[in-house]
């Protein structure tokens, strides 16, 4: 269950440091409300897969279903219910309002990464396959 997957955590990495930068400089109307919500989905996505060897699918609906709860506690004010609206980070990380554009977005990312992971996984059978018929026919 444990494995430390060293290319999820480099995904981690460069995703972290494209959302710090969405969040120190860019401050529009698109990328950063909502391709930093797509971002932040395949983000937490590829911290889980750095450390667990879990199912795509398993991680992906956990990831999706952690973030539709994360928004829905935006929708009931957890911030201020949990005495943190003063607190600039937990209002950064946590969120404090609730938006149907952020659900999709977190559909979308998920969608993306489900995506990558079916043509990563079947290159990589491509791959196998092609492997075992050179080994094949080289010994005959």
């Amino acid at each position: 269950m444990l494995k430390f997957q060293y290319r999820y955590f480099i995904f981690t990495i460069i995703i972290f440091l494209v959302e710090v930068f969405i969040a120190l400089f860019v401050h529009d109307e698109i990328i950063r409300p909502h391709i930093g919500d797509l971002l932040v989905v395949i983000l937490i996505y590829c911290f889980l897969k750095s450390f667990l060897n879990i199912a795509v699918g398993k991680i992906a609906r956990f990831t999706l279903l952690f973030s539709y709860t994360v928004e829905t506690l935006q929708y009931f004010k957890i911030v201020e219910l949990l005495g943190l609206g003063h607190s600039k980070i937990a209002r950064i990380i946590i969120g404090t309002s609730f938006s149907w554009m952020d659900i999709v977005a977190y559909t979308l990312g998920i969608g993306i990464v489900l995506i990558i992971e079916k043509f990563t996984t079947r290159r990589k059978e491509l791959i196998t396959e092609k492997k075992v018929e050179i080994i094949e026919t080289g010994i005959e």
